[in-house]
């Protein structure tokens, strides 16, 4: 028996390669399906289940395409209602994979058909959960992502503690849990960097898994806190529960190499966003007038699904020569499938054939604590609220990054805004979107506030602080 944890970093998420005695399931596949037919090839075995979880809402999953290339049944839990053909197990039931045995838990929670997979080992000893979204190392799945549900958030976290009460808890502290999600998924709040763990560690350190907490305890800290999910993921379920085209034809699409003309032509006639997905500080130094620059250095993928509100939009892409097919392939993963082109020979065609130009304005953080001292300065920090309550400039305005489109009145216009993040990704990105609704007057803060305080030169200050203070 082999079990193998595919972990996509951009995305936080974990599939799962299971293989015994030539008989292989795929629980969770990322669209691109490829890499698990080839693992099976290379171990001469054949795919003989595509499981899922539940209908994903932080990307599209591979099982339409996987379930067709390896002639392999595409399995659900109760209550899945697909528009596909697949097979929708009964709780309890055990599903055999050469010497091994996989049992069903029905675990509604995180939404109504989330199902969890029990894998039973050669002689029949329960080894490993892999859980889905229904149970994260440190956290538990979000109870407010189902969709078109007569059910409200507090009855879906009740029938979470009594799926993990009564299906996941009672299994053995030996189990070993295998999620799908880790630190950074917008699925959970309080998501541990570690991808794996015991089912005894969970029970004592995973807050939602305490002994004593009552259900009413559990409905007030798992709803609490919670953030408003990103625009795309209703659209990524409606993807995963009634289908969508082959990736093979969506990648095709999009590889269309346009010379600057042709870039130009088409950016005017469909209106396509046009997306550069350069470094931000290649970005900076000069790009094409009204682009949106998401860089494929940091979490891509959840980005341009934040951003970009609908995943039907038609786009351009302005690469750096070599990465247009990877490009490519992170915006299929969530959903993003109507590229029609990219720019030939990247940004220096667009300069050689002497095209109109813009750039944003970066400064050292030095720079800004030299001009702080000369006089007030309106600095916008676009990290999350809990980063800003942590530590933050005194003065600064915070209007994080994820909700940008939804608060572009609280930036204010006539002045020059100084804006950062916490390295130098967001802020770019948060800059580009400003100078392409009118805002001209934006300076970037190179390094972001990790740089600021290491100046030893600025006061910072926390939420905290300040109520201590005022009380």
């Amino acid at each position: 028996m082999k079990i193998e944890q595919i972990y996509t970093g951009c995305l936080a998420q974990g599939a799962y390669y299971i293989e015994s005695a030539g008989e292989v399931a795929v629980i969770d596949p990322l669209r691109e399906v490829q890499p698990y037919l080839d693992k099976a090839a290379s171990d001469k075995s054949t795919i003989k289940y595509v499981l899922e979880t539940h209908f994903h809402a932080d990307f599209v999953s591979g099982h339409l395409d996987l379930a067709r290339k390896a002639n392999a049944p595409i399995v659900y839990g109760p209550n899945a209602q697909t528009g596909f053909d697949a097979y929708i197990a009964r709780d309890g039931e055990e599903l055999k994979l050469g010497d091994v045995t996989i049992r069903v838990l029905h675990t509604p929670g995180h939404t109504m058909e989330s199902t969890c997979y029990l894998l039973l080992d050669e002689k029949g000893t329960e080894k490993a959960l892999f859980s889905g979204d229904t149970l994260f190392i440190g956290d538990v799945g979000r109870p407010d992502l189902a969709q078109k549900s007569d059910l409200t958030m507090d009855d879906l976290a009740g029938y979470l503690f009594d799926s993990l009460r009564n299906k996941i808890m009672p299994l053995p502290d030996s189990v070993i849990v295998y999620p799908a999600h880790g630190a950074g998924s917008a699925c959970g709040k309080n998501m541990s960097k570690e991808t794996t763990d015991t089912l005894g560690n969970q029970k004592l350190f995973n807050y939602a898994l305490r002994a004593s907490m009552s259900r009413e305890e559990f409905i007030r800290e798992v709803t609490d806190g919670l953030l408003a999910p990103p625009k795309y993921f209703p659209q990524n379920v409606q993807l995963n529960k009634q289908g969508y085209e082959s990736i093979d034809t969506v990648l095709n699409r999009g590889a269309q190499p346009l010379a600057p003309d042709a870039f130009e032509a088409a950016a005017n006639e469909t209106g396509a966003l046009v997306l550069d997905v350069r470094s931000a500080q290649e970005f900076s130094r000069g790009f094409i007038p009204n682009t949106i620059n998401i860089g494929l250095g940091g979490q891509f993928a959840p980005w341009v699904g934040a951003l970009i509100p609908d995943v039907r939009q038609e786009i351009l892409l302005v690469c750096q020569p070599g990465t247009e097919q990877e490009a490519l392939t992170r915006l299929a993963r969530v959903g993003y499938d109507q590229v029609l082109g990219y720019l030939q020979g990247g940004f220096a065609a667009w300069v050689a054939s002497g095209k109109e130009t813009d750039t944003i304005t970066s400064i050292s953080a030095d720079t800004l604590v030299d001009k702080m001292e000369t006089g007030k300065l309106t600095i916008v920090d676009v990290r999350k609220p809990g980063e800003f309550a942590g530590a933050h400039v005194d003065g600064a305005i915070n209007i994080p990054l994820d909700y940008i489109n939804e608060q572009m009145a609280e930036f204010p216009k006539g002045e020059t805004i100084y804006i950062h993040c916490a390295g130098g990704y967001r802020s770019m990105v948060a800059a580009s979107i400003l100078k392409s609704r009118g805002f001209e007057d934006i300076v970037d803060i190179a390094g972001g506030f990790g740089a600021i305080q290491k100046t030893g030169r600025i006061t910072t200050s926390s939420l905290k602080d300040a109520s201590e203070k005022a009380a």
